[in-house]
């Protein structure tokens, strides 16, 4: 009997193995059927849009076309991770106030105290969630074409990783166009020497 138990106890574990956690959850923000006129009449596709993120401050995003919508999803997957960024976050919000447009969509996003919760609709919030940012304040203003606001929401979030003015950014900036003006400016003094 015991033997019996044992044999059965191994099948288990090898017939259904468990499966590995994702690196990355992903959520569909939009899928429809598209059509494309030819000679012959009309082709259907399916063409996806897809969020991916760690909660962890790293998410992407990605729009794809396939026969199937399983096709469909697996590309925008794939074009996804092609365009993950990096969130940096403070404690459970953001840093500064963000606005950012991409085609007619505009968005804006505000920090918010702890506990306050995602206060955001639509494709917004998914990508705010898979960037793991849990309080934030955001009003999608425009259009509400659902790929183009996860865009703008993208291009805001990156702004957080990129220095205030007055940041080393800025610094450099300016300290380049100081050193061409420098060069300029004898170059034409050497230019009149010439001419004297």
């Amino acid at each position: 009997m015991e033997k019996i138990q044992g044999k059965a106890k191994k099948l288990k574990k090898t017939r259904f193995p468990r499966r590995e956690k994702r690196e990355f959850e992903q959520k569909m923000i939009d899928l429809a059927r598209v059509t494309r006129v030819v000679k012959g009449g009309r082709r259907f596709s399916f063409r996806a849009a897809v969020v991916i993120g760690n909660r962890k401050g790293k998410v992407g995003f990605g729009v794809a076309k396939g026969a199937d919508v399983s096709t469909a999803i697996g590309k925008a997957v794939v074009e996804a991770k092609k365009s993950l960024i990096t969130v940096k976050r403070t404690n459970t919000t953001i840093a500064f106030d963000l606005e950012e447009k991409y085609g007619a969509a505009r968005v804006m996003l505000k920090p918010a105290r702890e506990g306050r919760g995602i206060v955001a609709g639509g494709a917004m919030r998914t990508v705010i969630e898979l960037a793991g940012i849990k309080d934030v304040v955001a009003k999608s203003r425009g259009a509400s074409n659902k790929i183009n606001v996860a865009k703008a929401t993208l291009r805001a979030l990156a702004k957080l990783g990129e220095p205030l003015v007055g940041g080393e950014k800025e610094e450099t900036k300016q300290n380049n166009e100081r050193e061409s003006e420098g060069k300029k400016k004898e170059e034409s003094k050497e230019d009149s020497k010439k001419r004297v």
